[in-house]
């Protein structure tokens, strides 16, 4: 069985921003995951993430269209990965990385996801596979 694909807000927002340094290589992943027809989805804090950061960068009707679009399944975190991304900030304090970071990760690992984004802090984590962000330092 194929792994579902956990999309963090740095690829939706790179996906919809033709501008957007990442543009390229998002289309290209989401074509992979519709080539392979794998199952993707956002978490609940995820929604709320892109919804705040295409509020920013693209502005409110496109905010909008996105959240109302329901393109993708929204998948709500447990209580239990909750409880792990905030023990994951609390034992990695020299790391940077949001609550939703963290949940994304815990629910990632807990669903044994692959995790499509351009933010850094996913492969910094070190326990997913990543697919989008270049490997550090690149």
């Amino acid at each position: 069985m194929r792994k579902a694909v956990l999309v963090d807000s740095s690829a939706v927002l790179a996906l919809l921003d033709a501008n957007d340094a990442n543009h390229v290589s998002a289309v290209a992943v989401a074509t992979r995951i519709q080539t392979e027809r794998r199952a993707w989805f956002v978490t609940n804090y995820v929604e709320a993430e892109t919804h705040a950061l295409l509020l920013k960068k693209l502005g409110r009707a496109a905010a909008r269209e996105w959240l109302l679009a329901g393109g993708m399944p929204v998948v709500r975190a447990s209580s239990d990965e909750e409880a792990m991304g905030r023990e994951l900030i609390a034992r990695h304090q020299d790391k940077e990385w949001s609550l939703c970071d963290a949940i994304s990760f815990a629910g990632a690992e807990r669903r044994s996801a692959v995790a499509f984004s351009f933010d850094r802090h996913f492969v910094q984590y070190g326990r997913l596979e990543v697919w989008g962000c270049p490997l550090p330092g690149g």
